[in-house]
């Protein structure tokens, strides 16, 4: 199948898959654009030789490793990489259907009205799900756990407040301050601040995403994957502005790899519509709701079998229950 024809079935799959837009769809000439974007990515970085290694902290959500002891004694829990990094160049482009949807996840943002933020007001999450823990048993065995995810969370827009955060009733107040923010801790004010352009935002994810996760580095997830990752975080730490939305939504369809996934379920049960991205056998999911392109929750499926499980196991999954803007830290918008 030649590249058009591949084109074309895309687009057909994309057809039956969506229901019909209720905003206009971008420009044939936009995607091209992009995907001219995404070839010339591809030739920076086979050229790129060296890469400074560094070690991200654990994302919120994933899977994790946990060595289980005595009752009552600590857990060490590490972060899971599973398989090796894909190479850029044997990786497709996002396929038509992905981008179709992804512009009509970020016409949506940007057609979200632009709340007024004021010094001392926070931003507010709250999510259910749950995530993944694998342990080792007393008799040497491994066994899988499910650990609550649930939680509501409450950031200082600023970043000049402790984050709080709320789990089974219980509120705690997280050590330091986020200050200016930054990928991996972001503030309303940081999100704010970055680039709407979605080729200089895409630039400024996948700099810090080769710098950690790219060649000469012990990553396994690889720097395509991550920058997906880290865009799928920012989207649902919440409360960001409209424009930086549409933004994040449009640079994830320049991701090489990304794709479709024409029936998810959240764990608040709510079905909808992926845009999902494989590596190491495990594919991530956000889900969206198909009528109103509104972001759902985010799940991470085994499509191998592993320790984890068998292939089709659900080993996280994050729904996104509320999220705006409050005066106070424990306040509901």
């Amino acid at each position: 199948m030649n590249p058009e024809q591949r084109e074309r079935a895309e687009r057909g799959q994309a057809n039956r898959t969506l229901p019909p837009p209720p905003y206009p769809e971008p420009a044939p000439g936009r995607l091209d654009a992009r995907r001219a974007h995404f070839m010339s990515e591809v030739d920076r970085q086979a050229r790129s030789r060296t890469f400074r290694p560094a070690v991200r902290a654990r994302r919120r959500w994933g899977l994790a490793l946990g060595t289980a002891v005595a009752a009552g004694a600590s857990v060490v829990v590490l972060s899971l990489g599973s398989g090796a990094p894909v190479t850029p160049s044997k990786v497709q482009p996002a396929s038509a259907a992905s981008v179709q949807l992804l512009e009509r996840a970020a016409l949506a943002a940007a057609a979200t009205p632009h709340t007024k933020i004021r010094a001392g007001q926070y931003t507010y999450v709250k999510t259910v799900g749950h995530t993944s823990v694998l342990s080792e048993t007393k008799a040497g065995g491994m066994e899988l756990l499910r650990e609550d995810e649930g939680m509501e969370q409450w950031t200082s827009v600023d970043g000049s407040e402790q984050t709080l955060q709320r789990k089974n009733d219980s509120d705690v107040l997280l050590p330091g301050t986020p200050g200016r923010g930054s990928l991996n801790s972001p503030t309303y004010e940081f999100l704010d601040a970055l680039p709407t352009d979605p080729d200089a935002l895409l630039k400024r994810i996948s700099d810090d995403a080769e710098a950690n996760h790219g060649a000469g580095s012990d990553s396994t997830t690889g720097p395509h994957q991550e920058a997906f990752v880290t865009i799928g975080d920012l989207l649902r730490d919440g409360a960001a502005p409209p424009d930086t939305t549409a933004a994040l939504y449009r640079a994830a369809a320049l991701i090489p790899g990304v794709d479709v996934v024409s029936d998810a379920v959240d764990a608040a049960g709510r079905h909808g519509v992926a845009v999902a991205r494989t590596n190491g056998g495990e594919r991530t999911e956000w889900i969206f709701d198909e009528s109103t392109a509104r972001l759902l929750g985010e799940r991470t499926v085994l499509v191998e079998d592993n320790a984890w499980g068998k292939a089709g196991t659900v080993v996280t999954s994050v729904a996104l229950v509320d999220s705006g803007i409050v005066d106070e830290a424990g306040q509901n918008p």
